[in-house]
């Protein structure tokens, strides 16, 4: 049986660097002290993208991701110039990143989405320490994602 994505939970979540929409190169680096909501999506500007993307903008407004810190993090194979206009049409308030070749989405054992005809949609919520406690994933399912992160979030601030 071959790896999957939720073959992570409870294990250290790797490091890495990809440049973001600015062609910057960010480094990734948990357990740093907050929890991290890393979320890989299929294509910059589509519909359910758009709405996944623009739903984690509004919930760093929200009550639970100010008091814990909570890094939200973009991740798809689209190039750098399309992510800076996908961040600069929406007002995307955190990094999205290009993972061209794919590598990253690959480290993360992203699966594959819509029939293994598009790249999947998978978000990763990485502890304070740096180890990956949940996973959600499900192309069609952009809006629970936003939900599923917020919901682990409140767990998260009661137990600290």
């Amino acid at each position: 049986m071959s790896a999957t994505a939720h073959d992570l939970v409870g294990k250290p979540a790797p490091t890495f660097t990809l440049p973001n929409q600015d062609g910057v190169e960010y480094t990734l680096k948990p357990g740093e002290g907050k929890p991290i909501a890393l979320f890989f999506y299929p294509k910059s500007g589509t519909y359910g993208c758009t709405r996944e993307a623009c739903a984690f903008r509004d919930s760093q407004e929200t009550e639970v991701y100010k008091s814990t810190q909570c890094e939200v993090v973009g991740v798809s194979a689209d190039g750098v110039s399309a992510q800076k206009k996908f961040v600069d049409e929406h007002k995307l308030t955190y990094n999205i990143l290009s993972d061209k070749d794919r590598k990253v989405r690959e480290l993360y054992k992203v699966p594959k989405g819509l029939m293994g005809l598009s790249d999947g949609r998978t978000t990763f919520i990485i502890d304070k320490k740096g180890i990956v406690r949940a996973v959600a994933d499900g192309v069609m399912n952009y809006a629970g994602h936003v939900k599923f992160v917020e919901q682990w979030l409140k767990t998260f601030s009661t137990e600290e």
